[in-house]
């Protein structure tokens, strides 16, 4: 990285949309912007997980805004992501591309429950002082509740559950009303969830509780200005808070200094849910944070653009775990970028992220092998699937299936869809190329596959090999006639001599 350095973070949340901007100098980082909207995106999510048009529009005019403070930063230097509410969002794709076009072109993550429960804990582990112990942190959000366990920057323990302020305030005071039966209703139902961790929590075990989201933050300020607690929530000073909004009958900004006009009307949900988790977790007292996602996201892009990206200890973990014949991997991996260096440009596939996956996919295509020779292909990819993979989106992980799913046998040229904008081509081509990679490297042997040329023209892939190299493997020769067969279906045409 340069000397001086811009990047932004952004964090498309189901309640308010956050955006932090920070410039990075002699290895340290120093916020210069911070921009946030109530956008309630949750409260916009149809029963058939489709997204009102007054939401849409929420949530597009507040990205014109934030894509107006990003003029001036790369692309590569922003990093944003959706968490709960556009994880069940029905085919995203379109109001995606929406998204990416407000943002001037930053594509958006969507990131799954535990990767944002492994964000927040590192935004709240690198802002505030480490200490000895363990730390609990939760985050109530609008969609989603986050709970983790720690220690210094590691998370020991992630959980994400579908209850968050939004949501709970529509299920439990739709009316906007809170009566006591409600409340307690709420309680009981957060308590549920809460309860399906609990016992592994406290085994684990924490000397400190942390919350990071605006709900907490809001209650810990009404608790001190009300003279209810001081510096932190505590059981008996929610248990005020609670009897204070029964009595008013809803969350009123004149009478809660703290709750703004704005977190109003879902606040009751939120502290119904922090309720639950302090009775069922037997937490004391919580600190607030200033940490949250938005920090924990500006952390992991420095890491990435200081070549500490935690995706690639996740593929090393995996490789590990499944014992990948490393060596082997190796040599795959570097005859796919070979041929991935000579056609990027003509199959405009040059962008170094892709680059980046298709070597992850040469590393991982035959974790499978773990399970069984047969049809490793398909044991592989569930297993990229359904691992808990940090660092990864879930565009990510599901690029990574297609390519694993569809590196050997039949190509099917579907499994790229479902992603936005060109992925679904890119990925395509990028599977030619690890196939044909996996093809040239079928001996298994410490001895590299000689120089070769190739060359795009459209759909039109040309193989060139070494004068009488191919007479000299007819393993090779053949297996690469089949291939040709075989990418007809991608509607490539492969040719070689």
């Amino acid at each position: 990285m340069t000397a001086e350095r811009m990047i932004a973070a952004i964090d498309l949340g189901s309640n308010s949309f956050h955006m932090v901007i920070a410039r990075k100098q002699d290895g340290q980082l120093q916020v210069v912007d911070r921009l946030k909207e109530m956008v309630r995106l949750a409260a916009g999510l149809r029963d058939d997980k489709t997204l009102s048009t007054e939401a849409r529009a929420r949530a597009l005019g507040c990205l014109r805004r934030f894509g107006e403070r990003l003029q001036g930063i790369a692309p590569g230097d922003i990093r944003a992501v959706g968490t709960n509410t556009l994880r069940k969002t029905r085919d995203p794709r379109a109001f995606m591309e929406e998204i990416q076009e407000a943002l001037g072109g930053v594509p958006v993550e969507i990131i799954s429950g535990l990767e944002e429960a492994r964000l927040v804990y590192q935004g709240v582990a690198h802002t505030m002082e480490p200490g000895p112990g363990r730390r609990l942190v939760i985050d109530i959000g609008g969609g989603s509740t986050e709970f983790v366990v720690g220690q210094g920057f590691e998370p020991l323990e992630r959980e994400s559950k579908y209850m968050g302020c939004v949501e709970w305030t529509r299920r439990y005071f739709p009316d906007g009303k809170v009566s006591e039966a409600a409340m307690a209703e709420a309680i009981l139902a957060a308590k549920q969830e809460v309860e399906m961790l609990a016992t592994r929590y406290r085994q684990v075990g924490w000397s400190e509780a942390v919350g990071s989201s605006g709900t907490i933050k809001a209650v810990a300020q009404v608790l001190d200005e009300k003279g209810w607690s001081r510096g932190a929530i505590t059981a008996r000073g929610l248990q005020r808070l609670r009897r204070r909004l029964i009595k008013d009958g809803e969350a009123r900004p004149d009478q809660l200094p703290g709750v703004s006009e704005d977190r109003a009307p879902v606040f009751a949900g939120g502290v119904a849910i922090l309720s639950a988790a302090f009775e069922i977790l037997q937490i004391e007292q919580m600190v607030p944070s200033d940490g949250a996602l938005r920090e924990g996201l500006m952390v992991d892009l420095v890491g990435r653009l200081s070549r500490e990206d935690i995706r690639e200890q996740t593929v090393a973990t995996l490789c590990a775990r499944y014992g990948v014949d490393m060596p082997h991997a190796a040599r795959v991996e570097a005859t796919a970028l070979a041929l991935w260096e000579q056609v990027a440009a003509g199959w405009k596939i040059e962008d170094p992220y892709l680059a980046t996956v298709l070597g992850w996919s040469a590393k991982l295509h035959e974790i499978g092998l773990a399970i069984a020779h047969a049809r490793y292909h398909k044991h592989g990819s569930y297993l990229v699937e359904n691992s808990d993979m940090p660092g990864f989106s879930r565009q990510d992980q599901h690029m990574l299936w297609a390519l694993v799913r569809t590196h050997r046998r039949e190509f099917k040229p579907h499994r790229f869809d479902g992603m936005a904008g060109k992925l679904p081509r890119s990925g395509r081509r990028l599977a030619v190329l690890l196939r044909l990679a996996v093809l040239l490297n079928r001996n298994r042997v410490d001895q590299a596959v000689p120089e070769f040329k190739a060359e795009v023209q459209g759909r039109e892939l040309t193989l060139s090999f070494p004068k009488g190299w191919l007479r000299s493997m007819p393993l090779t020769r053949a297996v690469l006639r089949e291939e040709a067969e075989r990418l007809e279906a991608a509607r490539i045409r492969l040719k070689v001599h």
